[in-house]
C-alpha cells in the first residue's frame, strides 16, 4: 500500500465514473436527466425509397395513447423518455404551423411528470421542404425555435432536445440508396448539409435558451477487416472513421469551415444494437466472436475523444433476446464507468413493439406490446425483471461508492 502514496508523480483521486454514477442515481443528473434508465418511442417519419411515407408514431398508436404510454413508462421507473415531432404534419404549407399533432404529447408529459428528449428531425421533413436547398439549415432552425417556443409555453423546465437524429446513418442511407436521393450524387455532400443544419439550429436554440440541453444521437459501430491484408485493414479503418464525422464536424474538431463548436453538444448520445458490428464488406459479427469489440472499450474511446458526458441513446434487442442484451449492455456500462466514463443513462429503444420500416413486419422489441384488444399495452415481464435487477445493481454500486470511495493511484 505504501507505494500507492509514494512520490510527487502519484496522487489519490476518485474515479470520475463513480462520481458520475453517484450523481446519476440522485434525483437528476448534471444535464437534467430525470432517470438513468430511459425509454424511447420510435418516431421515424421519412419517405422510403419507394416513396411511401412512414409515420411510426401513428403506426404504433402512440399518437392516440400518448398519455397512457407516458404514464406506463413512469410506473416502470422510466422518467426520462425520447420522443419526436412529425414535422410533415406540423408544417403542411411553408411557414404555417399546426401543432395539434404534438400538443397532446406535450401536455401528457407534464401531467405524467416525465421529461422528454424531443427529436426535432427524425429523418422526415415536409414534401415542400427541399433538404438539399441552400436555405434548408435556416428553414429547419426556424422550425426548431418555433417548436421549442411551443414546448416552453407548456413546460416550465428548460428544453432537452436532439435537433437531428443519426446524421451519420441518414447520410449513409441517402448515399447508398436506402433512402431517396437528396442533392447531388456526391458522397459526404449530404452529411455536410445535415451538419450545417445541426449547427445552425443548435446555435439558434442556444441563443434563445442558454440553459437548454442539446444532445446528439449517432450509431456506435465497429468494423473489422475480413482478412489480414494491409489494404483490407486500412479500408476497414477508413470506413469506421465515418462514425465520428458528425460529432467531429459539429464540435469543430474537423472541417472548421462548417462553423462547428464544442458548445453545440452537451451530451453525446450513442445508439448501439446487436447488429452494430460487422466485417468490412461482410456479415454481422456475432457477440462472443473474437472480432466482436466489447462495448466498454468503445465507450472509453468515444469518451476520451469528445470529453463530454455521454449516454446510450438507443439500445435493445428483438424477441427473447431482450433481457440478455440489456444484461450485456449494463455490465459493459458499469465496466466503462469504473474506467472513468461518465455514462449518464441507458435508453431502451424502441420501448414499444413496432412495424418494421421496409415491410411492416411485427418487431417484438422493448418493454411494451402493441395496443391489445383491451385497449392496453402489456409488459414483457422477462425484460421488466431484468430492468429491475439492473437498477438494483446500479443503486448498490452507487451506495457503495458513497460509503467506501474507491481510491486509486494515478500518474501526475
Amino acid at each position: 500500500m505504501a507505494e500507492l502514496f509514494n512520490g510527487r508523480a502519484q496522487r489519490i483521486w476518485l474515479i470520475s465514473g463513480f462520481r458520475a454514477l453517484v450523481a446519476m442515481m440522485g434525483n437528476q443528473t448534471r444535464h437534467g436527466f430525470a432517470s438513468f434508465f430511459q425509454g424511447g418511442f420510435e418516431c421515424s417519419s421519412h419517405r422510403r425509397r419507394d416513396g411511401v411515407r412512414l409515420d411510426l408514431i401513428r403506426a404504433t398508436s402512440h399518437d392516440r395513447h400518448v398519455a397512457s404510454d407516458y404514464r406506463q413508462c413512469a410506473e416502470l421507473g422510466l422518467r426520462t423518455l425520447r420522443d419526436g415531432l412529425r414535422w410533415h404534419l406540423i408544417e403542411q404549407s411553408p411557414g404555417r404551423y399546426d401543432w395539434s399533432s404534438w400538443l397532446p404529447a406535450l401536455e401528457a408529459a407534464e401531467r405524467s411528470g416525465v421529461e422528454v428528449i424531443w427529436d426535432l428531425f427524425h429523418y422526415g421533413s415536409p414534401d415542400h421542404v427541399d433538404q438539399a436547398a441552400a436555405d434548408f439549415p435556416e428553414r429547419f432552425a426556424e422550425f426548431a425555435v418555433a417548436a421549442l417556443e411551443i414546448q416552453q409555453s407548456v413546460s416550465q423546465r428548460p428544453p432537452v432536445v436532439c435537433p437531428l437524429n443519426e446524421i451519420n446513418f441518414l447520410a449513409w442511407a441517402v448515399d447508398d440508396g436506402y433512402f431517396p436521393q437528396v442533392g447531388p450524387k456526391q458522397r459526404s455532400w449530404f452529411k455536410q448539409q445535415l451538419v450545417r443544419t445541426a449547427i445552425t439550429a443548435s446555435r439558434a436554440i442556444r441563443e434563445r435558451w442558454p440553459e437548454a440541453t442539446i444532445i446528439g444521437a449517432e450509431p456506435l459501430i465497429h468494423i473489422a477487416p475480413h482478412d489480414r491484408r494491409r489494404q483490407t485493414i486500412r479500408a476497414a479503418e477508413l470506413n469506421l472513421q465515418g462514425m465520428y464525422e458528425a460529432y467531429d464536424w459539429i464540435m469543430g474538431m474537423a472541417k472548421p469551415e462548417l462553423g462547428g463548436d464544442p458548445s453545440l453538444i452537451d451530451v453525446v448520445g450513442w445508439n448501439f444494437y446487436p447488429h452494430n458490428q460487422w466485417y468490412f464488406k461482410g456479415p454481422t459479427i456475432p457477440m462472443g466472436h473474437h472480432e466482436y469489440r466489447p462495448l466498454a472499450d468503445m465507450l472509453v474511446d468515444v469518451a476520451e475523444r469528445y470529453q463530454k458526458p455521454l449516454f446510450i441513446s438507443e439500445t435493445g434487442a428483438e424477441g427473447s433476446g431482450r433481457p440478455a442484451w440489456l444484461h450485456y449492455v449494463c455490465d459493459e456500462v458499469r465496466a466503462a464507468q469504473e474506467r472513468g466514463v461518465g455514462v449518464q443513462g441507458i435508453c431502451i429503444y424502441p420501448v414499444t413493439a413496432y412495424p418494421g420500416w421496409d415491410n411492416s413486419r411485427h418487431c417484438d422489441v422493448g418493454l411494451l406490446s402493441p395496443i391489445g384488444s383491451d385497449g392496453k399495452r402489456h409488459v414483457y415481464q422477462p425484460l421488466v425483471e431484468e430492468l429491475d435487477r439492473q437498477r438494483a445493481i446500479f443503486e448498490n454500486v452507487a451506495d457503495g461508492c458513497r460509503r467506501y470511495p474507491r481510491i486509486v493511484a494515478g500518474s501526475g
